[in-house]
């Protein structure tokens, strides 16, 4: 074992430890062949600026795994929107095997890249290339995921209406945030209401290992997203909704 798989082992290790969150057999030896494989193909690529492994296994893997501290992921079916290079979706099936995850990116080189990752670490896994508002307005995909998450930079009003039509009645969306989201949460709560849902909680964590904190905001749905959302995009951009 080469020292950067070394680090990427000990620091995925306690970190998940510190979480709380037991990692099956095979999980450390994909979280270094992910690595491997992310470092080598972001040179062809942009895939990440974030490189190294003490940074990749911080600012990717356990960030990532951290959702799995905000509500049951266990057997539901879970769409990772925006997922890029994987982020947090891969770890999250890597961590929690169970989960039914699909992986939806509109480029296609990303989603490339996230098949064969895939079928390299043996994970199975539905990579799609779309946009959410197109692939929400496929009728079989519509409300039909337990758990939608994001790690995209949109604002958490654009994000909604793009997240909450995927989600079942009953389901959650996770936007993964920064600590100091207050307003913008303030900001997104008439439109998630409108879209069907209701704001549940922020969950702040401390990335094992550092000072950072983040912050995971749970969504909850209660009723159905009325049809005309998700909108086209280039609206949705013009005049989120408030």
């Amino acid at each position: 074992m080469n020292y950067f798989n070394e680090e990427i082992a000990t620091i995925t290790a306690k970190g998940a430890e510190s979480f709380g969150i037991l990692l099956p057999s095979d999980a450390i030896s994909k979280f270094q062949r992910y690595f491997e494989i992310l470092e080598a193909k972001n040179k062809e690529i942009n895939l990440t600026a974030i490189t190294g492994a003490k940074d990749v296994a911080v600012m990717h893997f356990l960030d990532s795994i951290a959702l799995l501290t905000t509500t049951d992921f266990k057997g539901l079916r879970v769409i990772d929107i925006g997922s890029g290079a994987g982020f947090p979706g891969v770890p999250l099936k890597i961590t929690e095997p169970s989960i039914d995850i699909t992986l939806l990116d509109s480029l296609g080189k990303r989603i490339d890249f996230l098949s064969e990752l895939c079928a390299e670490l043996e994970i199975d896994a539905s990579c799609v290339t779309a946009r959410a508002e197109g692939f929400a307005c496929e009728g079989a995909n519509r409300e039909s995921f337990g758990i939608a998450v994001t790690r995209a930079v949109a604002r958490l009003n654009i994000l909604a209406e793009l997240c909450l039509p995927l989600v079942e009645v009953g389901g959650t969306f996770i936007a993964m945030k920064s600590t100091d989201s207050n307003e913008e949460i303030g900001e997104a709560i008439t439109a998630i209401e409108t879209l069907g849902a209701e704001f549940s909680r922020c969950v702040d964590y401390k990335i094992p290992g550092t000072g950072i904190m983040h912050r995971a905001v749970v969504i909850k749905k209660v009723s159905e997203t009325p049809e005309k959302y998700p909108r086209r995009f280039a609206r949705i951009a013009k005049s989120p909704l408030k």
